[in-house]
């Protein structure tokens, strides 16, 4: 037997009946992912038998190269399905006998399904769609700067511009990923809709824009930080998060304290999931009843952390 698939069924990653559904999340720095929670009680209350394993890069110790060996092994394992998130989103690609419309157009897996092929599927686009009109109604979107250009940030230029964001400008420390998120967004909604900006000149960006959306890994529990310096930021913006481990970002933070209207990731991270539960077990998810699930979790998170912060 591989020994990652050994590593796999050693952590709960097999069915220990034929009704059981186990799957799995791979990426890097996950392990205070809400995931497993939300999964697992949804799955609860609709009466599935079904575990979610963590499969974190770096514990154990394997470069996001590998992820398509991690793959191969859950599928060995007998998973029914993998979720992927940071940095391994476009990783996996290549390991995929298929792909939905929206993985394709977006160049960008975060859900596997293995039946008798390995699908690929985003369900980060309906995520942020969603979690934006609930959580930021009414909001401007003339134009938009999108920070990250990596699988999250396919998925959420694709969505801004989808709900009528104008013009959407793209910003990475890789210039050339940039400059294939813009072209692939201007191929699906005009000659118009994306330019390729420069970090250095991210006030001035923001300075002639309605809204912010974060999508790099700059602020996650392994990464802590912001990318933003706090003066580029002014009253009359938006600030949407993707990351949500922590979901009190120090950008979020930064942002509220000047005057801004925020978005943090824990809708987003709730709704992705209920589309991607739904493509593991074939039943509808609550969405209603998610959301509230990840307010909780959230709300004992910061419980937790400020007990430790005061202890």
């Amino acid at each position: 037997m591989n020994p990652l698939t050994q590593l796999i069924e050693g952590r709960g990653g097999t069915a220990d009946s034929g009704d059981a559904i186990v799957v799995g999340l791979i990426g890097s720095g996950i392990a205070g992912s809400l995931s497993p929670a939300l999964h697992e009680r949804e799955a609860s209350l609709l009466g599935l038998e079904y575990s979610y394993v963590l499969l974190d890069l770096d514990e154990l110790d394997m470069d996001p190269s590998d992820a398509g060996e991690l793959v191969r092994a859950a599928q060995d394992a007998g998973l029914r399905g993998l979720n992927i998130t940071h940095p391994c989103k476009q990783l996996v690609m290549a390991e995929l006998d298929e792909l939905s419309p929206e993985a394709r157009a977006l160049g960008a897996v975060n859900t596997i399904v293995f039946d008798r092929k390995r699908a690929g599927y985003n369900t980060d686009y309906t995520g942020f769609r969603e979690a934006f009109i609930r959580g930021l109604p009414r909001a401007a979107t003339e134009r938009v700067v999108l920070l990250g250009a990596g699988g999250a940030g396919a998925a959420v230029g694709h969505a801004i511009l989808s709900l009528g964001a104008r013009r959407v400008t793209i910003i990475d420390l890789d210039r050339g990923r940039a400059d294939a998120l813009a072209e692939a967004l201007r191929q699906s909604f005009g000659p118009d809709a994306a330019e390729v900006g420069d970090l250095a000149s991210v006030a001035d960006h923001l300075g002639q824009s309605d809204g912010l959306i974060h999508a790099t890994p700059t602020g996650m529990a392994a990464h802590p930080g912001s990318a933003i310096a706090p003066d580029a930021l002014h009253p009359g913006l938006w600030v949407a998060e993707v990351v949500y481990m922590p979901i009190e970002t120090q950008l979020l933070s930064e942002a509220r304290e000047r005057g801004c209207r925020t978005l943090d990731g824990a809708a987003m991270v709730a709704l992705q999931a209920a589309g991607s539960f739904e493509l593991f077990t074939g039943e509808r998810a609550d969405r209603e009843r998610m959301l509230r699930h990840v307010a909780e979790l959230v709300k004992d998170t910061r419980a937790r952390e400020g007990l430790l912060s005061s202890g």
